[in-house]
């Protein structure tokens, strides 16, 4: 113990001081009858022993003398202000029988103001502070606190300015960009940054449908060379912490759709109301999938968004579909009462499973009203015409069929096209599901007539068709008629349809009937051009009778149409164009009436309703005129069509194929389907674990 602090006292202190404190602690030592190796192992010692020890040291003669310290008390010396500032510090370990040595407290250089002259300030604190350039925001140590290296800065990194006096620097300081505290730069981490680079990855794949793999076997090795070409080897390493396994990108899509549900609760939970669509197929194994649409008022714009994406599990009910949407809606707490119409493709006459849910749904929301698509509406109204026609349109198909249904047949046919230089060279396959295949089907038919009277053979019974020019003008007319209706039906599909923009479309197309009728009557087919060339063509004239079935078609479509879509007197036409609305409306109080009146004699809001759609300038007017404008988002909240879900079938079926039977395809629909995009930043901060493994 004694030669240990000899020891260290050497570094410091000269032979007679040393020689002085061995002869003072081995005095110390013989006045105890106990060893001090034993007496220092006891602990009663201690303490006594470390007195003595520092009283000896700071008795010596003017030399740097230290500071005893254990880990349980720090003793203080009675030493002069004076020499304080000089004393080295020296550590005593009780717990290990040792004195530690440290060196001196490191020299602090202070700012001077005549450091401005050299174009620096000081960052920090002002006791220690560093050095920083006015002209770059460069931070320098404190050591850097010496005019030598200052001037060098300066003239190396600001040539420009060397010359420059104080007074240069001073109104450099005191810019307002200067004044402006520091932004604080927040760096993510590798694990951090490969974690939020994999939710990226994830949700592009789920958006293009892809199979999870693509992600490891395509994505990451086509960003590596990327990157290594671009950059060099070393970034291209970095690519490597990106998980983007099977099992990660699968995790990481729920984890998205998660996020984009917990938004759109959030918003239906604050929105004034909300209408429905929704529909049940089947899909590839063999589940029944229900489809369920949202549309709502959101900010200032009315927004439509999948709200459930679930297979049922046993038998496809109506009451199984009610009990899904309404599990849904008692798990979020989404109250019923904001449900304002339920769009599905049964109409009120019909019996199905589909009309069952929509009656639950009624009863649990009894201010709730019921629709029916207005595409089906039309797709049913279309199909009425006479026998004449539908023999044609009914041959039509049958001819496609036998061509069709033979793959050999296929290749013959495209082979002749291509030698005879036809404008195509297929044909394509008539569906009663999708209706919007008919117009085309027919026309292609048509185009192909003098290939197919070619390739046909004489033995098939309808090969005469082609040549008969009564049924080639009757195919030619069909062809033209549901062509017109196809770009009918197109205009009242798409987001954010009113049923304001149905009822004019279908109001356009009865007036048109009429005309087309009006016109064949009058010999007149300008207005169908296939038939018109077809005629021009072959140098005739229609006969009696098929004229007298044009017009009976054109007349009977037109009267089914007025039976599917009824001229109703409309109470909420100042919901269109409410500039018109000359008398109060009787769907409308005294007060609301007041407030139309206000809102229509501001000029700025005329100017908005000519550049806003009428669903977004219904949305903008709720914080001005509450009252009036949740009265019009109201009636334009419900659906007009099913378009949504066919689409939401069409995303489905792409997504999960024969070779994915086993997909979870409700994440991916959540993610295709909605408006909203995740917060990808949010969802890595909720994760423990910023870089999950395999």
């Amino acid at each position: 113990m004694i030669a240990h602090l000899l020891c260290i006292l050497s570094y410091n202190f000269s032979t007679f001081v040393i020689l002085d404190v061995y002869s003072k602690l081995t005095m110390f030592c013989t006045t105890n009858t106990l060893p001090m190796d034993l007496l220092l192992k006891q602990g009663s010692l201690k303490q006594e022993v470390e007195s003595f020890c520092y009283q000896i040291v700071s008795e010596s003669n003017d030399q740097k003398v230290g500071i005893l310290q254990s880990e349980d008390e720090q003793l203080q010396p009675s030493v002069s202000k004076k020499s304080e500032g000089e004393l080295s510090r020296v550590k005593f370990m009780s717990n290990s029988n040792k004195i530690t040595t440290f060196s001196k407290k490191p020299k602090r250089r202070k700012y001077d103001e005549s450091y401005l002259s050299f174009g620096f300030t000081y960052f920090g604190n002002r006791d220690a502070p560093h050095a920083q350039c006015v002209l770059c925001k460069k931070i320098l140590s404190n050591s850097s606190l010496a005019p030598s290296k200052l001037r060098r800065h300066l003239e190396t990194k600001h040539a420009a300015y060397k010359d420059k006096d104080i007074s240069f620097f001073k109104q450099h300081l005191d810019s307002p960009e200067n004044n402006k505290p520091p932004t604080p730069k927040i760096v993510n981490t590798d694990n951090e940054s490969a974690t939020e680079a994999s939710y990226n990855v994830s949700y592009h794949i789920a958006l293009s449908g892809e199979a999870h793999t693509i992600g490891e076997l395509l994505i990451k090795p086509c960003a590596k060379d990327v990157v290594m070409r671009m950059f060099d080897e070393q970034y291209s390493k970095k690519i490597d912490a990106v998980q983007l396994s099977n099992s990660t990108v699968a995790r990481r899509i729920k984890d998205l759709a998660a996020d984009i549900e917990e938004e759109l609760v959030c918003r239906l939970k604050i929105c004034d109301g909300f209408s429905l669509q929704l529909d049940e197929s089947a899909d590839v194994s063999g589940l029944a999938v229900l489809l369920v649409f949202v549309r709502y008022r959101f900010n200032k714009s009315i927004e439509e968004d999948l709200l459930l994406c679930e297979s049922l599990q046993s038998n496809a009910t109506g009451e199984e579909i009610f009990n899904c949407i309404n599990s849904f809606m008692q798990k979020h707490e989404i109250e019923w009462e904001k449900c304002v119409d339920v769009c599905s493709d049964a109409s009120r006459a019909m019996d199905g499973k589909i009309a069952e849910a929509v009656t639950l749904i009624k009863y649990v929301a009894p201010e709730s009203t019921s629709s029916h698509c207005l595409l089906y509406r039309h797709a049913l109204a279309v199909k009425v015409m006479p026998t004449s026609l539908k023999n044609v349109l009914d041959q039509a198909v049958q001819i496609i069929n036998y061509i069709k249904a033979r793959p050999h047949q296929s290749r013959l046919l495209k082979i002749l096209c291509e030698e005879m230089g036809a404008q195509h060279t297929a044909l394509l396959l008539n569906t009663e599901v999708r209706w919007l295949s008919r117009g085309k089907v027919l026309v292609r038919l048509f185009e192909l007539r003098r290939e197919l009277l070619v390739f046909m053979d004489s033995a098939f019974r309808l090969s005469d068709c082609l040549t008969n020019s009564s049924w080639l003008l009757r195919l030619a007319y069909l062809a033209d008629i549901f062509t017109k209706l196809n770009e009918v039906n197109l205009s009242m599909q798409g987001k954010n349809v009113t049923v304001f923009t149905v009822f004019d479309k279908m109001s356009s197309l009865l007036r048109k009937l009429e005309f087309w009728a009006s016109s064949v009557e009058e010999e007149n087919f300008d207005c169908f051009p296939t038939l018109s060339d077809f005629l021009t063509e072959i140098n005739s004239t229609v006969d009696k009778d098929i004229c007298s079935a044009i017009v009976q078609h054109l007349r009977g479509l037109r009267s089914t149409l007025l039976k599917y879509f009824p001229v109703t007197n409309d109470n909420n036409t100042w919901v269109r164009n409410p500039f018109t609305v000359t008398v109060k409306p009787a769907s409308l109080v005294a007060r609301d009436y007041e407030s139309l009146i206000d809102l229509t004699s501001d000029s700025q809001v005329k100017q908005n309703f000519s550049e806003l759609s009428l669903n977004d300038f219904w949305s903008s007017l709720i914080q001005e005129y509450p009252s009036i404008a949740r009265r019009a988002v109201r009636v334009l909240l419900p659906f007009a069509t099913m378009h949504l879900c066919e689409t939401g079938f069409s995303y489905y079926a792409a997504t999960k194929t024969k070779y994915r039977k086993r997909l979870d395809a409700a994440p991916h629909m959540r993610i295709r389907l909605s408006n909203i995009t995740p917060n990808i930043k949010r969802i890595c901060d909720k994760k423990t674990q910023k870089h999950c493994s395999h």
